[in-house]
């Protein structure tokens, strides 16, 4: 026992000022006072990382959840320009229209590649980091729970009544004994899918793994026991889903390709690189993929809502209900030809590719001769539908009329009706009145220059006209089976009839499948991390100084858990049936 000496000499105080001076004179010296010790300045140095550490720093950086979701948010934003700027993978013509008429910031963007985006270098670099990161998450992680798994339950408590939900029961005398009563606790555990393991009681407190028991008796064991792995399973799940997705994606955008072809009623296709009228391969693709089939239009249906309320139509009267294309399939050169049908929502699988319908409508057949009589032009017109009525553009080109190139541009009218003031409208999308508006024009048509042009639209400013409404030969109006005659002796045209046409297009994606399979696995794992739970309980026996089986138990959740409750009264509920408990105000 110590005590202060009294007598001792004071020590003497330094004022607050006196020891900052006194502290740096000391850090001059070279010298800081830390109790008995002294550490020179010069001799701390801080440790250096090295090539080895730096790496794995920035590996552990890369592969942390927060680049993670950083990565991915990054990546979300990156993919907005492509939806922006036009891409040149799906129109190059419409790329270099628009570098056309920027001349200034066109050029710059190209050189960012943002008429390229999903191919180019910053975002495959961030796809691409995006991947790594997500393995780098997974692997450690993997692993890390497969010892959880593999690993006996935590050890038992000291203290079962600390933990957030705890129970005890009392058996009657004729009950089971400690032992067996260990056994069928482990038993009851199990059924509620736990992994157990039974520890055998030592010592005052009966459990090895503890020190002392507040009630003082003997426990005989106790029972660890967790369940609720399927929740990291899930999470782990969701992430290589994750990884799957990416991977099928890049790996469906390389080898995939997408084109499109219109048919004209009669008119076949074959699967074959020139036979497209546009065509957007993948990155790997290569013609050897294409598979040989063929698709013929034989005839084409559409259906229009014809109901009529007391005999007035309803309000939707001449509304698009279903159109069916009747076509003529051959999946290969030695396969046999089969009819079947192609609707909107009911494509067709033809070598592993998608065929869909994703439109329709009138080609006029139209016979256009020039002014030394020869044909210059002669064929189904594809037309474009603007409106529910087939109210139709058109454009006709013919570069070989001698001796001026001619051309017309005008609509076409399924059903025409004249409205009075010498204008038609089209009244219904059927073929009941069936009229060509055009006007026609003369000179380069510019197709010579070797400049891609729109086929549905028709460049009049180095043209001269010939006929319009305001011009004085009028406008050209022809029901089929009519000609006109173009003024000054430049050709005529002939109406001769109308036929279908569809617009096919046609998709080959091989990480579809996948893409869709690892997004359902990835749902199933989202929705197993979120709503299981992990959760511990033990259980331990022992026999108090009345000679009766006493039982308690505890629950722990590994997060936040609300129906813990309902677990420690289901736990209790299964004891209850197996013993005999004694009730609580029995109790001595």
């Amino acid at each position: 026992m110590s005590r202060r000496n009294n007598d001792a000499a004071p020590v003497p105080v330094q004022p607050s000022a006196h020891r900052d001076n006194a502290r740096e004179d000391a850090l001059n010296e070279g010298m800081v006072s830390s109790g008995s010790a002294g550490i020179r300045k010069q001799d701390v140095t801080a440790p250096a990382l090295g090539l080895t550490g730096m790496l794995r720093w920035a590996w552990t950086q890369l592969t942390s959840m927060r680049t993670a979701l950083m990565l991915l948010l990054l990546l979300a934003v990156a993919a907005v320009p492509g939806s922006v700027f036009p891409q040149r993978v799906q129109d190059a013509f419409a790329v270099s229209t628009y570098i056309e008429e920027r001349p200034t910031l066109g050029p710059i963007l190209d050189f960012f590649q943002f008429f390229d985006v999903y191919s180019s270098v910053w975002f495959s670099a961030i796809y691409l980091l995006l991947f790594i990161s997500l393995i780098g998450c997974i692997i450690p992680r993997s692993r890390k729970h497969y010892q959880q798994i593999t690993s006996a339950p935590p050890r038992t408590p000291q203290r079962l009544e600390r933990l957030p939900e705890y129970g005890a029961l009392e058996l009657e005398a004729e009950g089971p004994d400690p032992a067996t009563a260990l056994a069928d606790a482990e038993k009851v555990l199990r059924r509620r899918r736990y992994r157990t393991e039974i520890r055998p009681g030592k010592g005052a407190n009966g459990d090895p793994e503890s020190s002392g028991d507040s009630s003082g008796g003997e426990r005989t064991g106790s029972v660890g026991a967790e369940k609720g792995y399927l929740k990291e399973i899930g999470n782990i799940l969701f992430h290589v889903s994750l990884v799957g997705v990416l991977v099928f994606v890049a790996a469906g955008e390389m080898f995939s390709y997408r084109g499109q072809k219109v048919l004209v009623e009669d008119e076949g296709f074959v699967n074959a690189l020139v036979a497209y009228d546009n065509f957007y391969p993948g990155t790997w693709f290569s013609e050897d993929d294409l598979e040989p089939f063929s698709v013929q239009l034989d005839s084409f249906e559409r259906a229009f809502d014809r109901q009529l309320i007391d005999g007035e139509p309803n309000p939707h009267y001449g509304q698009a209900l279903d159109f069916t294309a009747h076509v003529t399939v051959q999946e290969g050169p030695d396969a046999e030809l089969e009819q079947t049908e192609l609707k909107v929502n009911s494509p067709l699988n033809l070598g592993g590719a998608n065929v869909y319908l994703p439109g329709n409508g009138y080609a006029p057949v139209v016979t256009v001769r020039d002014g030394e009589g020869e044909v210059a032009f002669s064929g189904p017109v594809i037309t474009r539908p603007d409106d529910s009525v087939y109210t139709s553009m058109m454009v006709i080109k013919a570069p070989d009329a001698h001796p001026e190139q001619l051309g017309f541009v005008g609509l076409f009218l399924p059903t025409a009706h004249d409205t009075g003031d010498g204008m038609a409208v089209s009244v219904d999308p059927e073929l009941h009145n069936p009229e060509l508006h055009l006007n026609s024009y003369y000179g380069d048509l510019g197709l010579d220059d070797g400049i891609p042009q729109n086929v549905y639209v028709l460049d009049t400013d180095n043209l001269t006209e010939l006929n319009s409404r305001d011009s004085e030969h009028g406008g050209i109006v022809l029901a089929p089976g009519e000609t006109h005659e173009l003024p000054d002796g430049l050709g005529s045209i002939e109406f001769e009839g109308v036929q279908d046409y569809i617009a096919l297009d046609i998709t080959y994606n091989p990480g579809t499948t996948w893409i869709l399979v690892f997004a359902l696995t990835a749902t199933a794992g989202l929705m197993a991390s979120l709503f299981l739970r992990r959760r511990r309980a033990w259980v331990t026996v022992e026999q108090n100084e009345h000679g009766r089986t006493l039982v308690k138990y505890g629950l722990l959740a590994r997060g936040e858990d609300f129906r813990l409750r309902d677990e420690n009264i289901a736990l209790r509920t299964q004891f209850e049936k197996i013993w005999p408990v004694r009730p609580p105000e029995e109790n001595p």
